[in-house]
């Protein structure tokens, strides 16, 4: 019988994946209108996003550990479910009754808790849907789902909320997440119990943790992608604002030209997953491309404000060929090689370093931005980037290499 990725599971877990993004996309837009709508203040706008990240620090730590020991489907199930409560109740709430800055902030808080749970067990058995062999294929899917439903909903969410309101819009997305539950409870997806005859307490999940700690502190090659990664992303959200700042500020340069590398990038990264779909890498072959792919990406942003507004568009959609190709290929081979009984420890890990080093960076950069030229910051980032993933990923690339190359037995 011929190998598909398209099993029972994975496509349980990516129709679910597709009603919970839905439901997501559409109400994060609302959300995001409504705390401005009602308050008028940028500064209440950035308090709620400052909310949302501290759940970031210190969720990981706590859930991981226990993700590893218990079964992840239903974390995953119960995760969706409670979602779909808190969103529609929320919605018959603003039917009802007046806005709240203080309630939706706390609500906001409990959602970002609730966030970091589903986004470990979710990564966490993702791996374990995909069948063997078609991990590059499963990944390229996963690329491709997400941005394409937000170039989707994003301008239908606009129209739903002069249609049926932002509490019509939470409503409906407590109801997508309901679905997205119901759909994830009728997998079947085989897992191992990983507490072989202990209970669970305090002291074990502290064992698991320093276990996770020290795994990540000994996998050399693992630790050297998380840094490298983390860095380079943190250095792509913090020149987000500066570009932001060139297309408003540069004479000759307007917002809505700027929309246009949101169309650019998602372009390239839709030829670019539908390439990683179609095309295997061998295992062998993959180091050189990322390794290449990383720093091509990098000289592309050196350049991106210093060139004339069609190469800026030509040059986001090579980026976002790139960038879809060498996160896939990256991902596939990492969730590939860790343990599954380390996976959601080791994932807490990149998360917590991910976002330390974006707030880091975000903050550095902004800085920066308000006393150098925004296109010599851009192309200092960027250069930055390819000293950290020479002194990372190159001076490390025997241990590097072990990861991209690994065959799972």
């Amino acid at each position: 019988m011929k190998n598909t990725l398209w099993s029972r599971d994975y496509i349980l877990l990516t129709v679910a994946t597709v009603f919970g993004s839905v439901g997501w996309i559409a109400g994060d837009f609302a959300l995001s209108f409504l705390v401005f709508d009602e308050t008028g203040s940028t500064l209440a706008s950035a308090l709620v996003l400052s909310v949302q990240f501290i759940p970031r620090f210190f969720v990981p730590l706590f859930a991981a550990p226990i993700l590893d020991r218990f079964h992840r489907k239903p974390f995953l199930v119960g995760g969706d479910f409670i979602n779909g409560i808190m969103y529609t109740l929320a919605g018959f709430y603003l039917l009802n009754h007046p806005f709240s800055y203080g309630g939706y902030l706390l609500f906001s808080l409990l959602l970002a808790c609730l966030g970091c749970f589903d986004s470990l067990a979710y990564n966490s058995i993702y791996p374990n849907v995909i069948p063997k062999g078609m991990e590059q294929k499963g990944y390229a899917v996963s690329a491709m789902l997400y941005p394409f439903l937000t170039v989707i909903m994003t301008p239908l969410a606009a129209v739903l909320m002069d249609w049926i309101k932002v509490e019509g819009i939470l409503i409906l997305q407590g109801g997508m997440s309901f679905v997205a539950a119901l759909v994830e409870s009728q997998m079947k997806v085989h897992e191992e119990d990983h507490l072989a005859g202990k209970k669970f307490s305090f002291s074990l999940w502290k064992e698991d943790l320093v276990e996770g700690i020290k795994y990540v502190k000994n996998e050399q090659g693992l630790f050297q992608i998380f840094l490298y990664t983390s860095v380079s992303n943190g250095v792509a959200q913090g020149c987000s604002p500066l570009l932001i700042a060139f297309f408003r500020a540069t004479k000759g340069f307007t917002v809505g030209m700027y929309a246009f590398f949101s169309v650019a990038e998602f372009l390239g990264r839709m030829f670019g997953g539908i390439l990683n779909y179609r095309v295997k890498i061998p295992e062998k072959k993959l180091f050189g491309f990322c390794f290449g792919v990383y720093n091509f990406y990098a000289i592309m942003d050196m350049v991106l404000l210093w060139i004339s507004y069609p190469l800026m568009l030509v040059n986001r959609a090579i980026c976002g060929f790139l960038g879809v190709n060498s996160a896939t290929w990256r991902e596939a081979a990492v969730q590939k090689y860790i343990p599954d009984r380390m996976r959601a420890r080791v994932n807490a890990f990149q998360e917590i370093l991910f976002f330390g080093m974006s707030s880091v960076l975000t903050l550095v950069i902004g800085i920066l931005g308000d006393y150098v030229d925004y296109r010599i910051c851009m192309s200092v980032g960027a250069g930055a980037t390819i000293l950290v993933c020479v002194l990372t990923i190159w001076r490390k690339r025997k241990e590097v290499k072990a990861v991209y190359e690994y065959t799972s037995v």
